[in-house]
């Protein structure tokens, strides 16, 4: 009688096995492990192996990954088995982000409320900008003001920092960009005045393109996209193209701009001239934000988070942070070959590659207008913050449905990744922010404490903390 050797196998068939790092370094002896042992057992074997908690790993057989069990990976495979298998792991994030779980500040000053917030790429700064005509830098060392800026004349609606952390943009609802020292609060040069309505979005060249972080995209309600020489003050290009609105602008690594309008497309043009690339057609509704899949390492630079923080880079460093800068992108995409993700009012998203004027993917499944989307910063995911009061994930290569993350009782305005993506924090109209774990799939933290809904959240780049503001006028910081 011929026996099934693969029914039989798992309850019976064990082999010697031992985990191997990408370097080829052991993590202790050879270990006699049943076929069937799962990707999760064999997580829990090697964190015991090396006295960790809970780091998630990667393993691979021959290159193959183990995302089942070591016989399903191994497949049909001739199984050697007077050799000892070697398991090659890699763990998932170099560092770990811990979950934020209190309240460390709440911060009034603003008069009127939050809109708009975030944290300098080397995560020692923090800038808020707010109905009040104020800019606000916060010391996060003592977690106090540090300076207030003033000469806006209209709500300030989003502030963006340079790469290099030294320059900190703003704009109003008058169309009025200004660009400030963080170490002082004053303002660098004249306003920069051109638009003729209120400015949504900016974002600085890449560090890789320009370390001295002179040119910065701006766009708004006047349907154009106008790039600004920060130095000489003066406005170098006007792009014109959207008949409507433009909800987001994106500088790429290659040296793209993509642009999100209420004409319910996305736009990819050249910097350099201003030429239009491509048009981007999907959705039925106003598109109402993009992220890239280079965002986190175009935000971060040359200031990586195991990079020590606290290092004080001279001038003369600067082609040294240019080379750092420029591999963390090239990790990314490697073959300058961008993708990125839109989100619409028509309650869907669609993925797309910079190379093809089709789409990768359709996303459906929200009940309500997807408002926000953001990349994780290892590039594997994306998460979506909707109306429906939901929070959905996506991977990231096709962009299929993982899972919706529920608790939120109001419509979910904004997403923040934790460095190491492994966690996700949101804000809401509910006057709480949630923070979800990515691998367990489920709530890990509740952080209620807001009087009114939460406009702004933003993950400090090296994990260190959460800052969040809203309606209520009070800026406040989480930590663990």
């Amino acid at each position: 009688m011929d026996i099934d050797e693969n029914v039989e196998t798992p309850q019976t068939h064990t082999i010697q096995a031992r985990f191997v790092n990408d370097t080829g370094e052991t993590a202790g002896p050879p270990l006699d492990l049943p076929i069937n042992v799962t990707k999760q057992q064999l997580e829990l074997i090697l964190n015991s192996l090396k006295n960790e908690d809970q780091t998630p790993y990667l393993f691979f057989i021959n290159d193959d990954e183990v995302r089942d069990t070591i016989e399903q990976t191994l497949n049909s495979k001739q199984l050697d088995v007077e050799n000892v298998l070697e398991i090659v792991y890699q763990p998932q994030a170099v560092f770990r982000v811990r979950p934020v779980t209190r309240c460390t500040s709440s911060m009034p000053g603003h008069a009127e409320a939050i809109v708009s917030l975030a944290f300098s790429p080397n995560s020692l700064h923090l800038a808020s900008g707010s109905g009040d005509t104020t800019l606000r830098l916060w010391d996060l060392t003592t977690e106090t003001p540090h300076f207030t800026c003033t000469g806006h004349k209209n709500w300030v609606l989003c502030v963006a920092w340079s790469p290099d952390s030294l320059k900190i943009a703003s704009a109003d609802k008058g169309g009025e960009i200004r660009v400030w020292c963080p170490e002082s609060g004053k303002l660098l040069g004249r306003p920069l005045i051109g638009h003729k309505k209120w400015v949504n979005c900016l974002s600085w060249e890449p560090y890789h393109k320009n370390v001295d972080c002179r040119l910065l995209a701006s766009a708004g309600n006047d349907n154009d996209v106008r790039i600004w020489d920060t130095v000489l003050g003066t406005c170098t290009k006007v792009i014109a193209g959207h008949s409507a609105p433009v909800t987001a602008v994106r500088w790429g690594g290659a040296g793209l701009l993509y642009t999100s309008s209420r004409d319910r497309t996305i736009k990819m043009w050249r910097a350099d001239d201003g030429v239009l690339c491509k048009t981007f057609t999907g959705h039925a509704h106003w598109v109402n934000n993009l992220t890239l899949n280079t965002d986190y390492v175009l935000r971060t630079g040359p200031f990586h988070p195991i990079v020590d923080k606290n290092k004080q880079y001279s001038v003369s460093d600067k082609k040294e942070l240019q080379r750092l800068a420029l591999e963390r992108y090239e990790n990314v995409c490697p073959d300058s070959i961008e993708s990125f993700v839109s989100c619409s009012d028509d309650f869907t998203l669609y993925l797309w590659k910079s190379n093809q004027k089709q789409f990768i993917a359709r996303m459906t499944g929200h009940q309500n207008v997807v408002n926000d989307v953001k990349y994780s910063p290892d590039v594997k995911l994306f998460a979506s913050a909707s109306f429906d009061k939901s929070v959905r994930m996506w991977r990231a290569s096709d962009g299929a449905f993982i899972c919706t993350f529920r608790g939120h009782v109001q419509a979910v305005y904004t997403v923040a990744w934790s460095a190491d993506s492994r966690l996700l924090v949101s804000g809401s109209k509910d006057s709480t922010l949630k923070v979800w774990s990515v691998k367990e799939r489920k709530l890990a933290q509740e952080l209620p404490g807001h009087a009114d809904e939460v406009y702004g959240v933003d993950w400090a780049p090296d994990g260190s903390r959460v800052a969040s503001g809203g309606k209520d006028k009070v800026l406040k910081l989480w930590s663990y």
